[in-house]
């Protein structure tokens, strides 16, 4: 348990130290404080334009929650590479990997430590923008609905361990930084590109297709719904990401033997 906090620690160190994680934090938070301020904006004027059977009445706390956690599983699509393409590449590049594998601990410790470190950045990028919603709740009647608001952060959370895990298998598979976060966004777009093209298909291909989407699952979540069947699935995918990159470690122990 030492060891894996040790590497832990040495993980989340090396972020701070590093401008990637500044700079994708800065891109998401403008990016989202952005959309958020233009989404909120948008949903204010047609709730006071006048219609013709007069102002809409409408929940604009609710429907800018959930178009704001929609806008926020898009966006990781294309910046969680960039925080995942350096988690073992640099390692292997730099040669500390071998240091790492020597050690005494063993390798779930070393990928555990890794992807943990990975999701506390992941975190603490994305609790900002709870201040776009508390400064929300400041100016609204009736308030915001926390309730969407827990669940949305959760399904955040779940979505982002999985792209975190599939990324941190594609990293573990080259010593080139640049490979790892290509390959990553073309598996992230790949994700989002299927998930686009089935969204209203009826064939048994495409409901399996559908099932496995990454974000079909996430829906429920902004909507306050936390439905198990996604809980599950994100855990699972997760899990399998956690496990093939546990294999590729444990490979590169077994070619150096």
């Amino acid at each position: 348990m030492k060891g894996m906090l040790a590497i832990y620690r040495r993980e989340l160190g090396s972020y701070f130290v590093s401008p990637v994680a500044y700079i994708v934090g800065g891109l998401f938070l403008l990016i989202t404080g952005y959309l958020f301020y233009s989404l909120l904006s948008f949903l204010i004027l047609q709730q006071v334009t006048p219609q013709r059977m007069g102002p809409q009445a409408m929940d604009v706390p609710g429907q800018a929650i959930r178009y704001f956690f929609d806008n926020i599983s898009f966006i990781m699509l294309f910046l969680l590479p960039m925080l995942t393409m350096g988690i073992y590449a640099e390692d292997r590049k730099r040669g500390t990997m071998e240091l790492l594998m020597t050690s005494p601990v063993t390798e779930f410790q070393i990928v555990m430590a890794k992807f943990l470190a990975a999701l506390t950045l992941f975190a603490a990028i994305v609790a900002p923008t709870l201040l776009y919603l508390l400064y929300m709740s400041m100016y609204t009647e009736p308030g915001v609905p926390w309730r969407l608001v827990f669940t949305g952060y959760l399904g955040i959370l779940l979505i982002g361990s999985v792209l975190l895990a599939i990324g941190s298998f594609i990293s573990s598979l080259t010593e080139s930084q640049i490979i790892a976060a290509v390959a990553t966004f073309a598996v992230f777009l790949l994700l989002w590109v299927i998930d686009f093209a089935v969204r209203n298909s009826t064939s048994t291909m495409g409901e399996l297709l559908q099932y496995l989407s990454i974000l079909r699952h996430f829906d429920d979540f902004p909507k306050g719904v936390i439905d198990t069947t996604g809980v599950v699935f994100y855990l699972s995918f997760a899990g399998l990401g956690f496990f093939l990159t546990l294999r590729a470690i444990d490979s590169m122990r077994w070619r150096r033997a």
